[in-house]
């Protein structure tokens, strides 16, 4: 374990001291009939279902189902409102407004960006490598006293590959502040998940979300994994009843359904290799990229004619070909047999083949 890496020095100051809002829910445990502490409506709600009372705020029925399937104790698990949340508390709670800093690699995931400027965090970006790998020397030089937390998609957006495993535990074991691994896509790759190691580094955090294999992106349930200490201060900023009670049923519903969630995986992997064998094939194709993701980026003559060409056609797609490293590049996600047949047909007649 990584002696050097000290969570009270990295905790800014005011959230040290800050005193949590204290919920009805939070000063009462155990079971009760008359519930007249909330000022909640006693009669009910107007919907089949109640939603008169206010819902557990630490979602530990949602976290017991999570744990039984991750393997990871509750006490190590932060629900959020999507992975949004996540990324945001971890500015509020470790980066000291107009003082600190903290490291991206893009291309990678806008929203490291946006809240960072929403918190007014400065931003050092190193580019990823020719091939979408780790630059491990300039990170080094990049990092100062005041570098608080190091962002990294794996598998990367929008890239798709997966990250070097070594490069990021070199990270991990040299860097003493914290390092955040997104995993949103890590239900489609090859590689194994960091939540194994959380027990080796205190400066872990990893976030994953439902939005993506367990197709439940409305529902806005996203997930932080690390050491009890930081989880503890992700509920200690947190709004108090962050997750809805409508969302924590229809989640816990879904949960129940392993099964169904791996088949679909199954699928999608097979339809991504199907898709990429079919674009590879085509002359006008300049590259299509490893993805251990639900989508791949292609590069190709002529992105944003292709691009528009698709839209009059019903078809989105991604335009990435203004994003430094991906010139010339659509991100396409993997749909369903027929969907994924009909872009690589409309691509086809787009270059006229």
């Amino acid at each position: 374990m990584d002696m050097s890496f000290d969570l009270n020095r990295l905790t800014r100051e005011n959230i040290k001291k800050l005193v949590p809002y204290s919920s009805a829910r939070d000063e009462f445990k155990g079971e009760a009939s008359v519930l007249l502490d909330a000022n909640e409506n006693a009669f009910g709600s107007p919907l089949p279902n109640d939603f008169n009372r206010y819902p557990d705020p630490l979602q530990l029925k949602v976290k017991k189902k999570l744990t039984e399937i991750k393997g990871i104790p509750a006490e190590n698990i932060f629900l959020g409102n999507g992975s949004d949340e996540a990324i945001d508390i971890l500015y509020r709670a470790f980066c000291k407004p107009g003082v600190d800093n903290v490291i991206l690699v893009p291309p990678t995931y806008g929203m490291y960006e946006v809240s960072a400027n929403i918190n007014d965090v400065e931003i050092r970006k190193v580019n990823l490598t020719a091939n979408f790998q780790l630059d491990l020397d300039k990170i080094a030089d990049q990092i100062d006293g005041n570098t608080k937390l190091i962002f990294i998609c794996s598998p990367n957006n929008p890239t798709g590959n997966s990250i070097n495993r070594q490069d990021i535990e070199t990270i991990l074991t040299n860097f003493d502040g914290i390092v955040v691994i997104d995993e949103a896509y890590i239900n489609f790759s090859r590689q194994k998940s960091f939540t194994q190691e959380l027990a080796e580094f205190q400066n872990l955090v990893i976030l994953q979300t439902l939005s993506k294999a367990w197709g439940l992106a409305a529902l806005r349930l996203g997930m932080a994994f690390s050491s009890k200490e930081i989880i503890a201060i992700f509920n200690k900023i947190k709004p108090p009843y962050n997750i809805n009670q409508a969302t924590q049923n229809l989640v816990l519903e879904a949960l129940e359904k392993v099964d169904q969630v791996n088949n679909w995986i199954r699928e999608t992997v097979n339809e991504r290799e199907w898709l990429v064998k079919e674009l590879a094939e085509i002359e006008q194709i300049e590259h299509v990229f490893d993805s251990d993701a639900n989508f791949i980026l292609v590069r190709m003559q002529s992105p944003r004619a292709v691009y528009d060409a698709l839209v009059a056609k019903g078809i989105i797609v991604r335009d990435r070909s203004k994003v430094e490293l991906c010139e010339g590049c659509l991100r396409i996600t993997v749909g369903k047999t027929e969907e994924n047949q009909q872009v690589v047909s409309e691509i086809k007649e787009f270059y006229n083949l």
